[in-house]
């Protein structure tokens, strides 16, 4: 099933532009915070959030989770 045209991660209250994880982020990208960080590479290093694109899209989405509620 194709998702409607403004289910987005840019569109999702999950969806945080800050771009984190030490990495130089594109501007059409940010990370999820639905789930939780991803597995940290390295004892020594802190976990990272999924870096998704802006018009990337979940099965978790729904209108009930879009930023503007």
């Amino acid at each position: 099933m194709a998702a409607s045209a403004n289910a987005s991660c840019e569109s999702c209250r999950f969806y945080d532009e800050h771009h984190g994880n030490g990495a130089q982020a594109k501007a059409d990208e940010g990370l999820c915070r639905f789930n939780p960080p991803v597995s940290q590479p390295g004892p020594d290093t802190k976990g990272l959030w999924p870096v998704v694109a802006t018009k990337d899209w979940c099965g978790h989405f729904t209108a009930e989770m879009t930023a503007a509620e």
